[in-house]
């Protein structure tokens, strides 16, 4: 038998999505990585120094197997079949599915521990706490917060996620369909073109995962309705990178890029 000892955490890290790979590196453990998703954005020299070994859907088993991970670290329901094949390789698999902003600080401290940085992950999320409970304050003194619709796909039409309506929130917007927000799976945030222009939003948002934002088939679908976000020319498009992941992107850039928004909707 080998000589028992206390265990430092994983050293080889295999990160599906690329919000684990931006918090090993804000925690300073990123010599623990040994693969990264395709879709890693942030930070950019991950992609420099790290192999892409998934997509989010999909990943190579043999690719992962071959680099001799002693975790994998996924994210949600979509990523079940991809971790199932991975399990059945005999690796090791940790799936987060975090879906509240205070379930995105959890998973930051969840990490932390794994990687014996508990205290550095406690001062990020204080960090990220105090900037949130900050902007949410300075917003509660807006005369008019703009209503929002955020578009995540558009066929068949899903709505924000539950992190996304409350950052909506928090830059100081109110989500017109903040309730369906809170559904687990992507079908229960099915909304139709009907359901749109009955909550007349003031802004549209749009950020469709795993595809650029198309203007002129959402004019089209929209074409001829009343609704004050298009007869304002408010439709953006918000980058995927900074709000559909659930990590510290969505907690910084992401909610920056909403406040200004937010702020610049009844400028004039």
């Amino acid at each position: 038998m080998k000589q028992l000892a206390v265990p430092e955490g994983p050293r080889r890290i295999v990160c599906l999505t690329e919000e684990p790979t931006e918090i090993l590196y804000l925690l300073g453990e990123s010599d623990r990585i040994v693969g990264i998703s395709a879709y890693t954005e942030r930070p950019p020299e991950a992609k420099l120094s790290k192999p892409i070994v998934s997509a989010f859907v999909g990943g190579s088993v043999q690719k992962i197997k071959a680099l001799k991970p002693d975790l994998i670290i996924g994210f949600s329901d979509v990523q079940a079949m991809l971790a199932g094949k991975l399990i059945k390789a005999n690796l090791p698999v940790l799936i987060f599915n975090q879906r509240s902003v205070q379930e995105i600080l959890d998973v930051i401290m969840a990490i932390g521990c794994l990687v014996q940085r508990q205290a550095e992950a406690t001062a990020l999320v204080a960090t990220y706490i105090k900037r949130i409970q900050s902007m949410r304050l300075r917003n509660t003194q807006l005369k008019q917060r703009p209503k929002v619709y955020f578009e995540e796909w558009n066929d068949p039409m899903i709505t924000g996620i539950q992190w996304v309506s409350e950052l909506i929130e928090i830059a100081g917007g109110e989500d017109v369909f903040a309730s369906q927000s809170m559904g687990q799976a992507s079908k229960d945030r099915f909304v139709s073109v009907e359901d749109v222009r009955a909550a007349e939003p003031d802004i549209m948002l749009a950020s469709w995962c795993g595809k650029p934002f198309d203007r002129d088939e959402t004019l089209r679908r929209f074409k001829g309705l009343s609704i004050p976000a298009l007869e304002g020319d408010r439709i953006y498009e918000v980058p995927s990178s900074i709000i559909l992941q659930p990590g510290p992107a969505s907690l910084t850039a992401g909610l920056d890029f909403l406040e200004k928004i937010m702020k610049e909707a009844f400028a004039d």
